[in-house]
């Protein structure tokens, strides 16, 4: 029985609902997400100019000893060069820039001669792009003051976050809607279950939930085993023990481009789950803020049935 998903009668309003949910939690909540996650940017900025001497020092060593330092480095060029930008005008293997900054190493077995030279070439394009108006003391050589260097800490903090600006609203408003279905379940005598204690969603008890856990399934073919992420798994109080968990996707948009763009990713994903586990799983979506008539067309054609947020207690229509 569909639960949203069969009232397209009722999907005009919920939209407007929803998208007023997510334009008032926006309007409220996102600039202190924005300014909290800055502020620990600016640390982290001041932390590689100490590193790098404030950028009188940046050297194949330096890089080699510290290569979670590279974005902070590429914002602080006139212009902030792009990490693409950055491998094109170096010259260098795009598995260097990409391991130092998203794993924080140098990528390992690398050649002592070939990663010299690399860095070298790295380090030779921040130092001659390094944006004077901010770090003025860099055509002086005099020493900066304390005020000079929070002043242009910030200001790459700034253009950090500018850069991850979306990645840093959809968290926050992720962590919100995690927090509202906890204290929804909380309040109906569910009790959570964290995601370290290696819990099979197959052998969950009833009454109990989990976040963020990982669903094992079978690709096509037999020949490989993936894990696939569920934001929110739910074994409902008056479940049988041989009777799956509720499995829920939260998703949240600030404009309507997005969710049509990755509407298919829910299909495919409620694809893996039946052909693993049958026509009896259970995936729906939790959704606030910009999905349009188009995009739930889409899901429901897909047989996906969903929970708006300004609703959620439509939850309980779903067994929980």
């Amino acid at each position: 029985m569909s639960v949203n998903a069969d009232k397209p009668h009722l999907w005009k309003s919920d939209i407007a609902q929803s998208v007023d949910f997510y334009n008032n939690w926006f309007m409220q909540f996102a600039p202190q997400a924005y300014r909290d996650t800055r502020l620990v940017t600016t640390q982290q900025v001041e932390s590689a100019l100490q590193q790098t001497a404030n950028l009188t020092n940046i050297t194949p060593g330096i890089l080699q000893q510290y290569p979670s330092v590279l974005p902070i480095l590429r914002m602080a060029t006139a212009p902030p060069i792009a990490r693409d930008r950055l491998i094109g005008l170096a010259g260098v293997s795009s598995n260097l820039v990409k391991n130092m900054e998203e794993k924080q190493r140098i990528p390992p077995k690398t050649e002592r001669a070939i990663l010299d030279t690399e860095l070298r070439k790295i380090s030779q394009i921040i130092a001659r792009l390094a944006d004077k108006d901010i770090f003025s003391w860099l055509d002086t050589g005099r020493q900066p003051t304390d005020t000079e260097i929070h002043r242009a800490a910030t200001i790459v903090a700034d253009r950090l976050c500018g850069a991850i600006s979306d990645p840093i609203i959809r968290n926050a408003q992720e962590r919100r809607q995690l927090a509202m279905i906890r204290q929804w379940l909380e309040e109906r005598g569910y009790s959570y279950i964290g995601g370290g204690t290696r819990l099979s969603f197959e052998r969950m008890q009833p009454g109990t939930f989990s976040f963020r856990l990982n669903i094992p399934i079978v690709l096509q073919g037999g020949t490989k085993q993936i894990n696939i992420p569920i934001d929110v798994v739910i074994k409902p109080l008056q479940s049988s023990s041989d009777e799956l968990p509720l499995l829920i996707e939260a998703k949240s948009a600030g404009d309507y481009t997005n969710p049509n763009k990755r509407r298919k990713e829910e299909a495919v994903k409620m694809a893996q789950l039946r052909n693993n586990y049958g026509e009896n799983i259970r995936f729906i979506l939790f959704l606030c803020g910009y999905f349009d008539s188009g995009y739930l067309g889409y899901e429901a054609a897909e047989g996906i049935d969903w929970v708006w947020e300004h609703r959620i207690e439509d939850l309980a229509v779903f067994g929980i």
